[in-house]
């Protein structure tokens, strides 16, 4: 693996986003089943306590499918997933843009926290999303909230199913984050994330077997293991998340209506809602806590 940064070092996360490559994606199945959103809080710590709490962004956890007339919903993503059974294309490269969203508390005493990122692999094969991809790469930034109120704000890259590296720049809200993940040699990855307000940013070539079958723009409630079980994470109030300039294979990433993923608990309420594409198809907002959104 080589590495190279713009800014900073970088140290292993003290969150994991799989448990392993054999059991991976059964565990991350198991405990996205294990509690709801609202339910998780307790277990995600204070953000000085994360070394307890390990935080995972795993493949995508369906709630239920979707049609022409209704977006698929998720237990953890919201966002726009495009897949290989409606493009019949493979997905070789993905960008995208972002303003970091500022983080509050939702409910008081509550601890929270959200990842925004762009990705390849692990998202739904069609915009009906009975089939799902069971790799991933992807790069984002972090906004959680502590059990006091206090926000923190990270950026981080991940090759499921190993354990995901934070970097060492200091992420602020309302920074224009820049990301892009291109496969520059078959196998071989270039991952790029640039907080164009400062100038900071890294850049990473890794390797990774990834299927090429999705990608995706996304909003997420992480997974948190702490001492008192699993679960998805309770999600802090983000306000509206804008995302622009999204492309796929170099081109605009063409982003229409029906791939669109809504956010649920587990027992089917609103948690987060993507607005309908631009009208240059290219970028979407993201609404924590609303049925409905404002496209751009």
């Amino acid at each position: 693996m080589v590495h190279s940064a713009i800014a900073g070092s970088r140290g292993r996360a003290a969150r994991l986003h799989r448990i392993g490559a054999a059991c991976g994606v059964v565990a991350a199945a198991a405990f996205l089943g294990a509690a709801p959103a609202s339910g998780a809080a307790a277990l995600g710590g204070t953000a000085a306590g994360r070394a307890a709490a390990p935080r995972f962004h795993p493949i995508i956890s369906v709630h239920a499918p979707g049609n022409s007339v209704k977006a698929a919903q998720s237990n953890n993503w919201s966002g726009y997933n495009e897949g290989y059974l409606d493009t019949h294309t493979t997905f070789s490269s993905v960008s995208g843009e972002w303003t970091v969203p500022t983080a509050t508390q939702h409910t008081p005493g509550q601890a929270e926290s959200s990842a925004t990122w762009v990705g390849i692999g692990g998202g739904c094969l069609s915009t009906s999303c009975t089939a799902t991809d069971s790799t991933l790469i992807q790069a984002g930034t972090e906004q959680d909230v502590s059990a006091s109120g206090a926000a923190s704000y990270s950026a981080w890259w991940e090759l499921v199913p190993v354990p995901s590296v934070t970097a060492s720049i200091a992420v602020h809200p309302g920074d224009l984050i820049r990301c892009s993940i291109s496969s520059t040699l078959p196998g071989v990855w270039s991952i790029v994330l640039k907080d164009l307000t400062d100038g900071q940013g890294f850049t990473e070539t890794v390797p990774y077997p990834s299927t090429e079958d999705t990608a995706e723009w996304i909003e997420e409630s992480p997974l948190v293991i702490g001492t008192s079980g699993a679960g998805i994470a309770a999600l802090p109030d983000l306000g509206k998340v804008s995302f622009s300039d999204a492309t796929v294979n170099g081109h605009s990433a063409g982003l229409v209506p029906g791939e669109a993923i809504q956010l649920v608990s587990s027992s089917g309420a609103v948690l987060a809602t993507p607005s309908a594409p631009a009208s240059t198809d290219n970028a979407f907002n993201d609404c924590t806590y609303a049925t409905t959104c404002p496209a751009p």
